[in-house]
């Protein structure tokens, strides 16, 4: 038997410092701690893939909590099922005494830990829903107050204007305009067609 643990946060400025703790305190081996850095929207997680490859009958894997494992309802239902059914091993959900596999392994108990699986993953899926959903929000309003994103548009070289008015009045080829003002082809061809139609 081995145990294992499981860490997820969304993205790369995400801490993982808290869920590494609370797995260390239960001596799990740093080498059988798996680490992702992306969002819990599906399993296609190259630590998670490994990990799961790793698991064998009797293994126990530790989360700290449902949304780590994942944030989508079926594929979290799915995953549970093959860790213990098909893998046969146990996880237990640190911040969820109810969701230990190696506890009430009875009828009664499989039925509770079922329900609470089901509860807490569509709260985990639903708060996915809710972040994407403020996110768009914040943008939107961030858009109306001018906020612009992406990288800042370089300025154009001195001769983009003479280069741009002679392109578009078909006395220079683009890529003659964009060589005479020293532009790459698809920079100028972008520029000059924003010009062109009053952007």
């Amino acid at each position: 038997m081995s145990i294992y643990g499981y860490i997820r946060v969304s993205s790369k400025d995400q801490n993982e410092d808290r869920q590494l703790l609370a797995q260390k305190e239960l001596g799990i081996p740093l080498s059988n701690i798996y680490i992702d850095k992306q969002s819990g929207k599906d399993f296609e997680r190259p630590q998670y893939r490994k990990l799961i490859r790793k698991l064998k009958k009797d293994d126990i894997l530790y989360v700290k909590s449902i949304d780590r494992l994942g944030r989508n309802y079926e594929e979290i239902q799915e995953q549970w099922r093959y860790i213990t059914k098909e893998k046969q091993a146990d996880i237990v959900v640190l911040d969820m005494p109810l969701l230990d596999t190696r506890q009430c392994k009875d009828l009664l108990g499989t039925f509770i830990s079922d329900i609470v699986l089901q509860l807490l993953s569509f709260v985990a899926e639903n708060e996915r829903i809710n972040i994407r959903t403020r996110q768009a929000e914040g943008i939107a309003a961030a858009k109306l107050r001018g906020v612009r994103f992406g990288r800042p548009e370089k300025d154009v070289p001195d001769r983009f204007d003479e280069a741009c008015n002679g392109w578009m009045r078909k006395e220079l080829s683009m890529r003659k305009a964009a060589e005479y003002c020293g532009m790459p082809l698809t920079t100028f061809r972008t520029k000059a067609l924003k010009r062109k139609e009053g952007v």
